[in-house]
């Protein structure tokens, strides 16, 4: 979820998932997936940003999940085994 604000100055949170497309036209306009339109007073490459800063605190979170690959292939040799 990014924080923007809309042209009347309030605060808007989006899920940046859910963006299908972003066009400057001169303000700049959101469309989502679902066909709705918002409108911000953020630039495109300021949006961009936030996505990717968005992105980046979500990845350590989503790699700490993931077994060390020495897990994943001390698994593999177990199972090997196991079928032999």
């Amino acid at each position: 979820m990014i924080q923007l604000t809309r042209l009347n100055h309030q605060p808007l949170v989006v899920n940046s998932d859910l963006i299908e497309f972003i066009e400057n036209a001169p303000d700049t306009v959101i469309t989502l997936v679902t066909g709705d339109k918002v409108v911000v007073l953020e630039s495109t490459e300021q949006i961009l940003d936030l996505i990717i800063q968005f992105r980046r605190r979500l990845l350590p979170a989503s790699l700490a999940m993931i077994p060390p690959l020495s897990v994943l292939a001390a698994k593999a040799d177990d199972n090997d085994e196991k079928s032999s």
